[in-house]
């Protein structure tokens, strides 16, 4: 009957990383059904309470820094807008401050130019540097005239 408690506990601590997730304690609930499985071989109380330390052990010291690193990474593809930032574009519409048009991957853009000294004339290539709503901004890729 103590594999059932370990299932307890172990559902308890699931539930409980599902609300944090900081997965300290989704390893511990691992850990915990780990407990369970001993439990449930026969082996005594004091051998599952080795068998929860060194799985909840082995999970914080071993799996969890693996985990949390992987976490941090950058998605290696972007998408939506995202995907958008650092394209090329050509002017349809002259690009001001407030307003222009520019053709960004195929479809037309609303525009703004993000010096807002720039005028940027229709033809220029320039550069997405962002994406504020449905309005790409702008650099031109090359000098002005």
């Amino acid at each position: 009957m103590a594999w059932f408690a370990w299932l307890l506990a172990a559902a308890a601590l699931g539930v409980a990383e599902f609300f944090t997730l900081t997965l300290v304690f989704g390893l511990l609930a691992g850990a915990a059904l780990v407990a369970a499985v001993v439990a449930g071989v026969g082996i005594g109380v004091m051998g599952q309470f080795v068998a929860l330390a060194v799985a909840a052990a082995a999970g914080l010291v071993l799996v969890r820094p693996v985990a949390l690193r992987s976490m941090a990474q950058q998605p290696l593809t972007r998408d939506g807008t995202d995907a958008l930032i650092g394209k090329r574009a050509e002017v349809m519409q002259e690009v001001t401050a407030t307003r222009g048009l520019i053709k960004l991957s195929g479809e037309e853009w609303s525009a703004r130019a993000l010096d807002e000294t720039l005028v940027i004339p229709v033809g220029a290539l320039v550069d997405v540097m962002e994406i504020e709503g449905a309005t790409a901004i702008v650099y031109p890729r090359e000098l002005l005239p």
